[in-house]
């Protein structure tokens, strides 16, 4: 009865927080990605409409690579196209410095917002963006599978054992894959799971003078073993493989491990939509003993750009989306397994969701990556899977398409990391990091 007095006082003041309509009906044009909690948040926004009727929602839902692509270009050219975006903690900093992102004010409770997330989103002390979910990564596995196998999952696996258990659960003949990994090209679809990996082998994107270090043994052992694990025990056209496929694949019964980010479990336990949903365990991204695990940090946020002349309006949308209220209503809707992870302290302190089997792994997760020392040597840059650096998208994607090659056969693993060395070096001299 205490919760759903405390419940029903906190829709009040969230409620009263929104405030009356705007004096005239605003159209907000929401530019995000197609990814299962945003479609869900789209399907309950009847609630946010009910308090504040004045305002129009006008969804443009895209891939994650197309709308990483128009977001940057209508922001750099100031085209005006959007009046939310959604972007991460690469993005955040570097467009909040820059003065093309609006600081966002009357959000629900800002000091709860977990220190990793809000300090990723922040530009000179300044909250740029709001997290509409938070998330490291980590390993989906078949505890069907691996007991068929003979194998125990460990709590802190190695790469070693993570590829022994791909090994002996791959059951081609079956439609079974041991593992599946992300392939498709892009900065933030197989560079998030390869840059991670590579942290945990002790490679870097750059040494302390930013030359490009994919001449390293390091990346050409961390490449080598990405390609060799793919090819022997993961699924067939793996190169054009990213989160959204690698999820329908796992939800099927086609693969005995996934890693891949936190953000997903809900998903892969979801009975409604996986065959394997009472077979799924969870543990955190492997390491290769060195000291650094395999794991990314990453948030997707709402913000609002510099251009739009609707700012009100979108802040109190986003007000909405990220508040304790929404977490609420998507628990009385859903079920707690399906709130947006990774964002409060509160959420995590909430005895109801401490019952989600993977809240306590994605939590740990979150808070086994350290942005400013991501790999084994010292870095120059911040970030876990990117370094935060304008010039990193273009390198990032470039790099990401010879890997997606590699992978693909077009292109051997040497001269897909020559290739990288090469282009990197010539970006970031012109960018005038190498003199």
């Amino acid at each position: 009865m205490n919760r759903l007095k405390t419940s029903i006082l906190g829709a009040f003041a969230f409620a009263a927080m929104a405030g009356t309509a705007l004096a005239e009906d605003v159209t907000l044009t929401i530019a995000t990605v197609n990814n299962g909690d945003m479609i869900r948040m789209q399907k309950l926004t009847d609630d946010f409409s009910s308090l504040n009727p004045g305002i129009k929602l006008n969804w443009v839902t895209l891939e994650e690579n197309d709308l990483r692509q128009k977001v940057t270009k209508d922001i750099t050219t100031k085209g005006g196209q959007y009046d939310v975006l959604t972007i991460g903690m690469y993005e955040t900093p570097i467009w909040g410095a820059k003065g093309w992102l609006v600081e966002l004010k009357g959000l629900d409770d800002p000091q709860d917002i977990l220190p990793a997330v809000s300090g990723g989103l922040s530009a000179n002390g300044k909250l740029y963006a709001a997290p509409f979910y938070g998330e490291s990564s980590f390993v989906m596995y078949r505890k069907d599978l691996m007991e068929k196998a003979g194998l125990k999952m460990s709590d802190a696996p190695t790469w070693d054992e993570i590829i022994a258990a791909a090994a002996k659960m791959t059951d081609r003949a079956n439609g079974v894959n041991g593992i599946c990994l992300r392939g498709k090209a892009g900065w933030g679809e197989n560079m998030a799971f390869i840059g991670s990996m590579a942290n945990s082998f002790g490679a870097r994107w750059f040494d302390e003078q930013w030359k490009p270090q994919f001449d390293t043994q390091e990346w050409k052992d961390t490449l080598n073993t990405y390609l060799k694990v793919m090819k022997d025990y993961g699924p067939q056209g793996a190169s054009g493989n990213g989160f959204s496929e690698n999820l329908a694949l796992f939800q099927s019964g086609k693969c005995g491990m996934w890693a891949d980010a936190t953000a997903a479990a809900s998903f892969v336990i979801d009975p409604k939509a996986s065959k394997v949903a009472d077979q799924v365990g969870f543990t955190i991204a492997p390491d290769k003993g060195l000291g650094k695990r395999a794991n990314w940090l990453w948030a997707w946020a709402l913000a609002v750009p510099a251009g739009s002349k609707k700012v009100d309006a979108a802040q109190k949308f986003i007000g909405w989306a990220t508040s304790k209220h929404y977490a609420e209503l998507v628990a009385s809707k859903e079920g707690w397994a399906n709130v947006p992870p990774g964002t409060r302290t509160s959420l995590y302190a909430n005895p109801e969701y401490a019952k989600v089997p993977f809240a306590k792994m994605t939590l740990n997760s979150m808070n086994a990556a350290d942005p400013a020392h991501p790999t084994v040597k010292p870095v120059p840059y911040v970030g876990v899977q990117f370094a935060s650096i304008p010039e990193f998208a273009g390198i990032g994607t470039k790099v990401g398409e010879l890997f997606s090659a590699a992978l693909a056969g077009q292109i051997s693993a040497d001269d897909a990391l020559k290739q990288a060395q090469s282009y990197t070096t010539a970006e970031m001299t012109k960018a005038g990091y190498i003199k």
